[in-house]
């Protein structure tokens, strides 16, 4: 009872506003008293509505009172601070369900600021003191507070886990050390920390430079899609424009089309009304004619008829045909037909132009780290269809199989002139640009063979090193024949299981270009690690016969 009744004076001697003993104790006219800095600083807030009022009650005081300092409560708290009483915990010292509680504490227990490993107990700030003043307790190992204790206690012995089993990987005491664990590589659970210390630190290492690492891909990441958003955005700003102009180039077509038409048509009208006329004059000329001489026929005067006869019988002679050709109704048949040809050729290009950009769309690289295949299963999920263009092949090549394949002929081919056409390397190119990630194979026969990939801006005509596939740095080539890789004028020699279908592996974003032995098994003869700059086509070198093989 003592106990509470000191309590609840100490709560009577509290400021209301800090919740701690008074100091400066003033009092408000209204009677309640606070410490002259809490009530002085909550005024000093309600200054902007020049009304202050009393925390407690809420009377309001205008102007701002005076404060006095109340010199007996004042006399009461130094007094009860003489005396060495606290104030009464406030609530958020005691323990609640998520603390770890005081051993020591009666009744209600406080909240414990350490945990002590010797005495497998736990402390609140009060009952802590001897561990910081008493020598005897100044060695105990103390924690921050745990509920955990007790399983620092070995069951069996009831002491405390000083020890580690190596052996049996599990933490021990002493007497375990001596009894069952007799024998077992043990040491002290602090030397065993130390070591799982260090495993630690180095896991930690790890993951921090994992964590630093991909903090870096984030951000190169981040960068692609701003870098892709930007494209796509100017790409398509560019189509935009583009498009617009090719509609308004369509639409003055159209417009001269039809100015064309409709002059010739008026043209054309007006010559055959023209015509019309003056042969509707014609035929009322000659009806006129006709009624006289029908008037003449039934003159009963012999001699009247005689004498009229000779000047109605004459017909003056008609300027025209006797007869009209008209054409069948094909005027502007030839005008239908070109715009139809003109309408063909448009969607032949777009159509085409269409893939190229849908391969080109599509084949747009994230920075991710991408595993290169390994089965032949896995190279056929990047196959692709190639055919070859004609207007490149040189003219000793036949092509056949719908464009797949080529083949060496002893006798000029009848291919028309063309710039993109090789006129003396023994050379052809794909239709299909190759971007992204892409696989094909090539089936030869013979050995004058070679598998090639190149820019579309290789030299073409002439016999000089610059149109030959893998003599420049345009192009690159695995030569069959001569088991050698060639690429910008320098050979490397390439060993390995060769057959007679060679595999094409390329990453075009990566810049790896790999070749392949294919057979039952899929061996690789030569990679090319490097960077290219625009997209890609591929190629045959035929001194024999080749073909790019269905695979889909």
């Amino acid at each position: 009872m003592a106990q509470k009744r000191v309590q609840l004076d100490r709560e009577t001697f509290s400021c209301p506003i800090c919740l701690d003993l008074l100091k400066d104790p003033v009092t408000t006219p209204c009677g309640h008293s606070y410490c002259k800095n809490c009530i002085e600083g909550h005024w000093d807030t309600e200054d902007v509505r020049r009304i202050h009022s009393c925390p407690q009650c809420r009377k309001s005081f205008t102007p701002r009172p005076q404060l006095l300092k109340n010199t007996m409560l004042a006399a009461l708290v130094d007094e009860l601070k003489k005396t060495g009483l606290q104030a009464a915990p406030a609530d958020h010292c005691y323990a609640g369900a998520e603390d770890v509680a005081c051993d020591v504490c009666t009744g209600r227990k406080l909240r414990a600021l350490k945990s002590c490993l010797k005495c497998v107990a736990s402390y609140c700030e009060k009952h802590l003191q001897p561990h910081y003043e008493s020598p005897p307790f100044k060695k105990h190992k103390l924690v921050e507070p745990s509920k955990k204790l007790q399983e620092n206690i070995c069951s069996r012995h009831d002491e405390v886990m000083k020890m580690f089993c190596r052996t049996d990987q599990q933490c021990i005491c002493y007497l375990c050390s001596v009894e069952e664990h007799k024998g077992h590589d043990t040491v002290s659970a602090a030397a065993e920390r130390t070591e799982r210390q260090r495993e630690l630190e180095v896991s930690r290492q790890n993951i921090q430079q994992r964590i630093q690492d991909r903090e870096e891909d984030v951000k190169v990441l981040q960068q692609e899609v701003e870098a892709i958003n930007g494209s796509a955005d100017k790409t398509v700003e560019h189509s935009e424009k583009i498009f617009t102009e090719l509609i308004r180039l369509m639409e003055k077509r159209r417009s001269d089309v039809q100015q064309q038409v409709r002059s010739q048509q008026e043209t054309e009208v007006s010559r055959v009304k023209e015509l019309q006329e003056k042969l509707e004059q014609e035929i009322t000329e000659l009806k006129r004619k006709d009624a006289e001489l029908k008037k003449l026929s039934h003159t009963e005067d012999h001699t009247q008829f005689l004498h009229n006869y000779p000047s109605l019988s004459a017909l003056s002679e008609s300027t025209h045909s006797s007869s009209i050709n008209v054409r069948p109704l094909k005027n502007f048949e030839d005008v239908t037909a070109a715009v139809s040809e003109v309408r063909d050729k448009l969607q032949d290009v777009l159509r085409q132009k269409q893939t190229n950009v849908s391969l080109t769309v599509t084949e747009v690289d994230v920075l991710l780290p991408q595993p290169e295949p390994k089965t032949r299963a896995d190279f056929l999920r990047y196959s692709c269809d190639i055919t070859l263009d004609s207007n490149t092949a040189n003219p000793f090549l036949l092509l056949s199989e719908g464009n797949r394949k080529a083949t060496f002929m002893v006798l000029l081919q009848s291919y028309s002139d063309h710039p993109d056409r090789f006129t003396d390397w023994q050379q052809v190119l794909s239709r299909e640009s190759l971007t992204g990630r892409c696989y094909w194979e090539v089936e030869r026969r013979g050995g004058g063979v070679g598998a090639a990939v190149a820019y579309k801006n290789i030299s073409r005509a002439g016999s000089s090193f610059e149109c030959g596939f893998g003599f420049n740095d345009k192009s690159w080539m695995l030569d069959c024949y001569t088991n050698k890789f060639y690429h910008n004028k320098i050979k490397t020699p390439v060993s390995g299981p060769w057959s007679s279908r060679v595999g094409v592996y390329l990453d075009h974003s990566a810049g790896i270009l790999s070749f392949y032995s294919v057979s039952e098994t899929i061996t690789l003869l030569h990679r090319v690690q490097t960077t290219f700059t625009q997209p890609l086509y591929a190629g045959l070198c035929v001194d024999n016969s080749a073909e790019f093989c269905k695979l889909k």
